[in-house]
């Protein structure tokens, strides 16, 4: 679960090593009174890079797009597992959404094949 000041790390080497997310795009509200969006595996949101390589295209404090790629939060699949992973970590996307990274670091969830992110799962060098 991903709300706004959400600190994730990033995936792939564009450059951005750390992000803050500032809007949830894909993702649903809760019912109740307090009434926010969190997004989980595969939805996209908009970030605040926080922490940059040196030399990398992306810079500090720039506005990106990205899609999330792990969760701390446990995730339930169709058959009844569960998935949950060491950190948060989102992956920097383009506004067609395709990666804007070359390379992608660390392992993905499985569920990015259903949201359509199939390049993202292609440079994956594991699928979860």
């Amino acid at each position: 679960m991903i709300q706004q000041q959400s600190y994730l790390d990033i995936a792939d080497n564009t450059g951005a090593k750390q992000a803050m997310c500032i809007k949830v795009l894909g993702g649903s509200s809760s019912r109740g009174k307090f009434k926010r969006r969190v997004a989980g595996v595969g939805d996209v949101i908009i970030c605040a890079v926080k922490k940059v390589l040196p030399g990398g295209d992306v810079k500090n404090g720039s506005i990106i797009r990205c899609v999330i790629v792990r969760t701390k939060q446990v995730t339930r699949r169709v058959d009844g597992s569960y998935v949950r992973f060491d950190n948060n970590a989102a992956v920097t996307i383009s506004k067609e959404g395709d990666p804007v990274g070359t390379r992608i670091f660390g392992a993905v969830a499985r569920e990015l094949r259903d949201k359509n992110m199939m390049k993202i799962v292609s440079l994956a060098t594991e699928v979860v």
